[in-house]
């Protein structure tokens, strides 16, 4: 029997791209699934197609920057499941600019989506995973985590930051809770539709024409859940084999 199967999976910014292909890939393997994302609609569909596949599924619209309605979506599982085994922290957005753009709410988003919503979804699942003695988070960084560009600088203050936190959370876990950081290069999905300065996009648009199906992530996921409780699998950066950056 597969390590997925019967886990039970908490994915965020699973309403498209990495976190719904990611539902459909776990799901085929037998996780359970409470999927969140802000538009219900996306993810109806979603839960619809999982289901019309035999696959266990539940949602909960969520928007992980706000702390009481990520902590709502765990217990949610809680009260669905009866435990939580995996957080997929997913939900991110990437509205690049210039410093000297000034586009102070767009950093204030990027905080609060990429960095503090990482963290309340921590917040929400380690009682329970410490009191299981068990469970696995699986932070989606960047490889803006581990190389800085122009018009990047708080994109990749976020995810550097989120790397920060995977390995702080692997040094606290008394070998009980599994962590893993996964960087992603270039990957086809709704990331880039949020940056709204025009030079940033069209160079940016020039990066991705070489982009990954999201399900290359998917099953990067997968491999982490999949392995046996004494394996912690970290770290994994997943580029296109044609992207320099």
């Amino acid at each position: 029997m597969s390590e997925i199967q019967n886990k039970v999976v908490i994915i965020t910014g699973a309403s498209s791209g990495l976190g719904e292909a990611t539902a459909h890939r776990l799901a085929a393997r037998g996780a359970k699934l409470m999927l969140a994302a802000r538009r219900e609609d996306r993810l109806k569909d979603l839960v619809a197609a999982i289901e019309k596949t035999g696959g266990t599924v539940a949602y909960r619209v969520t928007d992980v920057a706000d702390r009481a309605q990520v902590q709502a979506l765990a217990d949610a599982t809680l009260e669905t499941y009866g435990r939580i085994d995996v957080l997929v922290n997913n939900a991110g957005l990437m509205p690049l600019s210039p410093l000297d753009q000034i586009k102070v709410e767009e950093w204030d988003q990027m905080i609060d989506v990429n960095l503090k919503g990482v963290l309340y979804g921590i917040a929400a699942v380690l009682p329970t995973m410490r009191q299981q003695k068990s469970g696995h988070v699986i932070n989606l960084s960047s490889v803006a985590g581990h190389k800085v560009f122009p018009a990047g600088a708080v994109y990749c203050a976020t995810k550097y930051a989120v790397r920060a936190i995977s390995e702080g959370l692997r040094l606290e876990s008394n070998g009980e809770i599994r962590s893993t950081n996964i960087s992603p290069g270039a990957v086809a999905t709704e990331l880039t539709s949020t940056i709204t300065h025009g030079d940033t996009a069209s160079g940016v648009n020039q990066l991705y024409s070489v982009a990954i199906d999201a399900d290359a992530i998917a099953r990067a996921i997968a491999y982490a859940i999949e392995q046996p409780g004494d394996v912690d699998v970290n770290e994994m950066i997943i580029r296109p084999t044609r992207q320099e950056l």
